[in-house]
């Protein structure tokens, strides 16, 4: 894929970095980087989206041979392309996010059009209701689907409490010289 940036990198270094960020777009559906390198990365994406939109065995070994990653690719084709199926062009956006700190770049955001961001707190919950829901289906196979809770120990009198206390201690005391139990 022809580039008309230089970058400031040799043709196979920025070759090498566009196919690294495509993977990357297309594994995440957001990424920081570059106002320069977004304008880049937004050109080859939308090319990609393009040639996973016609899921043939041709278009299939294209991604293969651009793409790093082979996960990647089967999402490509699985769930990304399709998600696009009635758009025509224009797969991603760039957001401007102002100047870098270090030194100065302007910086940009690039990410799919469909992309919807995942919450830490949501996932948190969400893998919190797949773990209860995981136990609830190993009890069942089990047979156990009752005893999922623990039922709560019952709680003894004060009185029976110390009766056994004393018994243990009465048999762990040793007669001197017989090695016999007292009771």
């Amino acid at each position: 894929m022809p580039s008309a940036r230089k970058l400031g990198r040799r043709a196979d270094q920025r070759r090498a970095m566009l196919r690294g960020m495509v993977t990357l777009l297309l594994d995440k559906g957001r990424i920081e980087t570059t106002l320069i390198r977004a304008k880049e990365l937004k050109r080859v994406a939308d090319k990609m989206v393009t040639i996973g939109k016609k899921n043939t065995l041709a278009a299939k070994r294209a991604a293969f041979a651009y793409i790093t990653k082979e996960e990647v690719v089967k999402k490509l084709f699985d769930q990304i392309a399709p998600s696009f199926e009635d758009r025509h062009g224009g797969y991603t956006r760039v957001l401007k996010l102002g100047p870098r700190r270090g030194d100065g770049a302007e910086m940009a955001l690039i990410e799919l059009v469909n992309y919807t961001p995942k919450d830490k707190k949501d996932k948190k919950k969400k893998d919190k209701k797949e773990d209860s829901a995981k136990e609830e289906k190993e009890a069942k196979k089990a047979g156990d689907a009752k005893e999922v809770k623990k039922p709560r120990a019952e709680k003894k009198p004060k009185e029976e409490a110390s009766v056994e206390a004393e018994e243990v201690v009465g048999v762990a005391d040793e007669v001197e010289g017989t090695g016999e139990v007292q009771e």
